[in-house]
């Protein structure tokens, strides 16, 4: 039987923005009610040490997450195990229906769905998606201990995966379509230090080349983005790691977006462009992408529910 349940702040999503958010929204005594989506703890859970987080040095991404989720429940929000499937923003209360069949009503909504990794969107990518090709180091290094690997990317993304697999491959390679990277200075730096890690500049995937039975990659063509000129490079795995898109499948429709996807924001504030509804994290922030920032609009999107709802009380 389908159950509805009404709140006065419903958040959707469960990464540092969501959990904040319910932490602040519970010390407002308005009893949020937390739908955590498909990936609990959003991408921290895929990372392993977070070594950015203010007052801990070094933490796991996962246990960090275990302890905003408790932190968030301890001070009052309902977390729910379930994955909003549809969002009706056209009248208040806002409506969203859960995979669980659960029916939400809120007077008031979050968004914090973060973002999800892009892939490049190539025939032979796709095809071994799961049998060799990842977009997740943490995942899935694990499976190539003494292999060979390439990573595609320049940015924070590449070169923290690129980092990670040294604990396992024998060699990485790490392939970029220019000369320089995009990552932080001490990133870079790291990397340039690792033996195990061999840059290739400019030059770009191709093709992944591989097996048919079993389904597995032998290798990725690259081309030289100067040259034309093409080369083959042995691997059994291909980690695709350039960057995040939004996940806005909920609202990419009825809310103003941008930038890609991004859910547009007032200047300083987290209120989108239909008035009860209120945007933090990587699903609005196109800029900084860190965890602390997510965690910060988080607070700032609860703070801003409770002026909502009390100017309109």
């Amino acid at each position: 039987m389908t159950e509805t349940r009404h709140t006065r702040l419903l958040i959707i999503g469960s990464g540092p923005a969501g959990y904040t958010a319910g932490v602040y929204g519970s010390r407002a005594m308005l009893e949020p009610i937390l739908v955590q989506g498909i990936q609990p703890g959003g991408q921290l859970t895929i990372t392993t040490e977070v070594e950015n987080w203010p007052g801990i040095a070094e933490v796991q991404g996962p246990d960090l997450m275990i302890d905003m989720e408790a932190h968030a429940k301890a001070a009052g929000t309902e977390v729910i195990a379930d994955h909003i499937s549809s969002l009706d923003l056209s009248k208040r209360p806002f409506t969203a229906v859960g995979d669980t069949g659960t029916t939400y009503t809120a007077d008031s909504v979050i968004l914090a769905t973060g973002a999800q990794a892009k892939w490049l969107g190539m025939e032979s990518e796709e095809k071994f998606k799961g049998f060799g090709v990842s977009a997740c180091a943490t995942c899935d290094g694990f499976f190539y201990r003494g292999d060979d690997v390439v990573v595609i990317g320049g940015g924070n993304t590449a070169v923290e995966e690129a980092l990670f697999l040294t604990k396992f491959a024998n060699k990485v390679t790490l392939i970029h379509r220019r000369d320089e990277l995009r990552a932080e200075k001490i990133l870079q730096d790291r990397l340039m230090k690792n033996p195990k890690i061999e840059p290739l500049w400019f030059h770009q995937l191709d093709e992944v080349l591989g097996d048919e039975d079993p389904l597995s990659v032998t290798g990725v063509r690259v081309k030289n983005v100067k040259t034309d000129e093409m080369q083959e490079i042995p691997c059994k795995g291909v980690f695709v790691a350039i960057g995040h898109a939004p996940s806005n499948e909920l609202v990419k429709d009825t809310l103003e977006t941008h930038m890609g996807g991004y859910v547009v924001t007032a200047p300083d504030s987290t209120a989108t462009s239909i008035p009860g509804v209120f945007a933090a994290g990587d699903i609005t922030d196109h800029i900084y992408r860190q965890a602390v920032t997510s965690a910060g609009m988080g607070c700032m999107a609860a703070l801003e529910v409770e002026r909502f709802l009390s100017e309109e009380d």
